[in-house]
């Protein structure tokens, strides 16, 4: 049982390190809504969504109200769109995507996610329906996420997949080139993708879920770095069980949230996401831990150890928090939504190549990058492949959300605004990999996947 007690015990870090409960989402299933015609599904789409989701943002500005914890954000995600419209007798689901973006506006969320294919071993027909369609669906709606697995440990790396979302993604750019390319900000390539992860813009409600359930993430990098600031120069050991014990209460502020938020909603509680996710406000970054852990920028020799020893820690204080942590939990390195990460660009201490490197032990993977709008498909191909093959080789969940911002160059910044925040546009390895990207097939899973 949680008191209201330990929330209390949070206020100054609500007050003065920005803990906020970054998202309520309320994951939906689709499934019973199939049908071959598309007005009907759509309808039922609707019906669904807004009857599930009536009181969900009111729900949270209460909570909010009742125990001073800032919610952020409302959102709702569903069953991958390629899998509760295959029945349906069309070219396209951008008409779907339009329903979404209605329905996500009638109960009030800021995002809902969901409008996804897993594509890991292959492609059905209306997992291709669905890719084909994002750069529309993203440029014509302002609320649809969208994500594509195109890989698993388990299953190997479909490349004919991400050769083809190296296009997609520029087309996606091109359809919104008016506001920087922002459609590519509500796209993001996985591999290893969860079912139950709260956080835009890869939320979907997985298969293997309940019919409503609700998720809840939690982010608190303010509140870590000063946790760390009390104990600066002191060895490893210290470090790492601060982190875990500040990890552990601001879990309990998601718990005491998501538990209430179900009990209100009469929806099952699902998962704790305790995700350290940056934004563009001074206080909240993941580059400023570093720095209070002793390096002098982000991306500066030891910042890939930082990273390990932070994602691992706040996963260890979060476990034991909450019976049901899930999601992505761990650190986010999202650059355009971190001012410190920023800042560490502009002084050339990080670079996309040393990102990668932190993929490894990041909770996701290279997250709101900008880079050139000249960039080609098979570059944007490249760099998914890389990052897959980390996800893949070390079982654990890798994604790309990168913005080829059309029009802009090096150096240039680009603005998206609010949480998504602004960056400048990095440079990318300028060298040549279409003979290998347009090899097509899939690449085998690695020996340790066969563990039966």
């Amino acid at each position: 049982m949680i008191s209201i007690v330990e929330v209390q015990e949070t206020n100054k870090m609500i007050r003065e390190m920005n803990l906020d409960v970054r998202t309520i989402t309320m994951g939906i299933s689709l499934m019973d809504c199939a049908h071959e015609d598309m007005k009907i599904f759509n309808q039922k789409v609707y019906d669904k969504i807004t009857r599930s989701a009536e009181k969900l943002v009111k729900t949270g500005e209460d909570l909010e109200r009742q125990f001073g914890v800032p919610i952020v954000n409302k959102r709702i995600s569903v069953t991958p769109i390629s899998i509760a419209a295959g029945a349906v007798h069309t070219d396209t689901y951008v008409p779907v995507a339009r329903i979404l973006d209605k329905a996500a506006k009638e109960v009030g969320v800021n995002f809902i996610g969901g409008y996804s294919a897993l594509v890991q071993k292959g492609c059905t027909k209306g997992d291709r329906i669905l890719i084909d369609s994002i750069p529309e669906a993203l440029a014509v709606t302002e609320r649809v996420c969208s994500s594509v697995n195109v890989g698993s440990s388990r299953s190997g790396i479909n490349m004919d997949a991400v050769k083809l979302m190296g296009d997609i993604i520029l087309q996606t750019a091109e359809r919104t080139k008016d506001r920087d390319s922002i459609g590519c900000a509500k796209l993001v390539v996985f591999c290893n993708a969860v079912e139950d992860n709260p956080f835009m813009a890869g939320a979907f409600h997985g298969v293997g879920e309940r019919e409503c359930v609700i998720n809840v993430g939690v982010s608190g990098p303010g509140v870590i770095k000063r946790a760390l600031e009390e104990v600066k120069g002191q060895d490893f050991e210290t470090l790492c069980e601060t982190i875990k014990r500040t990890a552990f209460k601001v879990t309990r502020v998601g718990q005491l949230v998501a538990q209430e938020a179900s009990k209100r909603l009469n929806v099952p509680f699902g998962i704790i996401d305790l995700s350290l996710a940056p934004t563009p406000e001074i206080g909240d970054s993941i580059a400023e831990i570093f720095q209070v852990m002793g390096l002098e920028e982000a991306g500066a020799p030891g910042t890939t150890a930082a990273l390990a020893i932070l994602n691992d820690n706040v996963k260890k204080g979060g476990v034991m928090a909450s019976s049901y942590v899930g999601g992505l939990s761990g650190a986010f390195i999202p650059v355009s939504e971190d001012h410190g990460m920023i800042q560490a660009v502009q002084r050339g201490a990080l670079t996309l190549e040393k990102l990668e490197a932190m993929t490894c032990v990041c909770s996701v993977g290279l997250d709101m990058i900008a880079i050139p709008g000249s960039t080609s498909k098979e570059t944007l191909s490249g760099i998914i492949a890389d990052e897959a093959a980390i996800g893949m080789v070390n079982n654990k969940t890798t994604a790309v959300r990168l913005i080829p911002v059309i029009g802009k160059e090096v150096g240039e910044m680009v603005e998206f605004g609010g949480l998504l925040g602004y960056a400048p546009v990095m440079a990318v390895n300028p060298f040549n990999c279409a003979g290998f990207v347009n090899r097509g097939g899939r690449i085998p899973a690695p020996i340790h996947s066969f563990k039966n």
